[in-house]
C-alpha cells in the first residue's frame, strides 16, 4: 500500500508560481496513475492533472497550458509545476494514485495524501 505526501504549497501573488511534490512510500509511484485534485473552500474537490504510468498526461481545461505534471522515478515523486497562478487557484491540493483506472473522478483513486495549501494572493 502506497502512502502519499504533498510539498509545496504557500503564499503566491498572482501571476507567480509553485512547484508542488507529491512523494510515496511504502511502494513504487511509476506503477500508479498519479493525478492532483484541489478543493477550494465551500466548493467540492475537483480533477487538476493525471499522469498514467507511461507517461501519458491530461489536465483539467481550468488550468491547460498553465500547469505541468510530471514524474521523478528516481525521487519516486510526481509533481505539479503550475505557472501564471490566479487567485481562483487557491484551494488545498491533494495527490492521489490508483493502481488500475485513475481518471478524473476522486471516485477512481483509492490512495490519498492529506493535502497542502495553496493560496494565490490577488
Amino acid at each position: 500500500q502506497v502512502q502519499l505526501v504533498e510539498s509545496g504549497g504557500g503564499l503566491v501573488q498572482a501571476g507567480g508560481s509553485l512547484r508542488l511534490s507529491c512523494a510515496a512510500s511504502g511502494s513504487t509511484l511509476s506503477m500508479y496513475v498519479v493525478g492532483w485534485f484541489r478543493q477550494a473552500p465551500g466548493k467540492a474537490r475537483e480533477f487538476v492533472a493525471a499522469i498514467r504510468s507511461k507517461g501519458m498526461s491530461y489536465y483539467a481545461d481550468s488550468v491547460k497550458g498553465r500547469v505541468t505534471i510530471s514524474r521523478d522515478n528516481a525521487k519516486n515523486t510526481v509533481d505539479l509545476q503550475m505557472n501564471s497562478l490566479k487567485f481562483e487557484d487557491t484551494a488545498v491540493y491533494f495527490c492521489a494514485a490508483s493502481v488500475y483506472y485513475g481518471g478524473t473522478s476522486e471516485n477512481t483513486y483509492p490512495y490519498w495524501g492529506q493535502g497542502t495549501q495553496v493560496t494565490v494572493s490577488s
